[in-house]
């Protein structure tokens, strides 16, 4: 079993696991091919941060294979990346220095929702991560700065952000996103206490005390 896998299967909880409680108590139509989408996001993500999973001759991560177009656009990405970075000082450091992949977990996290205090055992798993601090990679179908914004909220990026930041006690965090319209690269700063962090707590603090309020080993 790969390291991806085990993950995965750990009992805390994950923003993933947020999402999944969301898209139950809130459904609403999707547009596009979501499994599609985090496949091949999946891949972007191996080549840049687990490029030891990647097989380039056979165009598969571990055992999941991928057309030669797919894989030829996510090296394409990869390289708009690498482009950017000899122009973003900080972009270059987070490629050549970060940790990737990084696990982190809590026991009994505390939270509090509209005043009633409760605990989760949670995790997270960071993209990057430079020893105090940390970010995240994303594929995206913005082709400006405005839509990437706009994606931050529609996503919920701010909530994993916020989530991500509350487990590691960081105060600060990043977002780099790569167009697959067009190439571009977008980067959001967030530091505690922000507008984006205020909105992705918010949110996730809400489907944290739903999935308290639903889970019986919290009980």
């Amino acid at each position: 079993m790969g390291n991806a896998d085990a993950y995965y299967l750990r009992a805390e909880v994950s923003n993933s696991d947020l999402t999944e409680l969301k898209n139950i108590l809130h459904p609403r139509m999707q547009s596009g091919d979501r499994e599609a989408a985090f496949r091949f996001g999946s891949l972007v993500d191996a080549i840049v941060t687990e490029p030891a999973r990647v097989d380039y001759i056979r165009m598969s991560v571990d055992d999941e294979r991928y057309t030669e177009d797919e894989f030829r656009h996510a090296c394409d990405m990869h390289k708009s990346l690498r482009a950017e970075a000899r122009h973003d000082a900080f972009l270059s450091k987070v490629l050549d220095c970060a940790e990737t992949q990084r696990c982190m977990a809590n026991r009994e996290q505390r939270f509090t929702y509209c005043g009633f205090p409760f605990a989760l055992d949670t995790r997270c798993k960071w993209d990057w991560w430079l020893g105090g601090f940390g970010g995240d990679l994303k594929t995206t179908f913005a082709s400006t700065q405005q839509q990437f914004e706009e994606a931050v909220d529609f996503f919920d990026w701010d909530r994993s952000r916020a989530w991500y930041m509350d487990i590691a006690g960081s105060d600060m965090d990043f977002i780099y996103a790569i167009s697959k319209k067009n190439g571009k690269v977008f980067k959001k700063f967030i530091r505690r206490g922000d507008e984006v962090y205020n909105r992705g707590r918010e949110k996730y603090e809400e489907l944290a005390f739903q999935y308290w309020c639903l889970s019986p080993q919290y009980k």
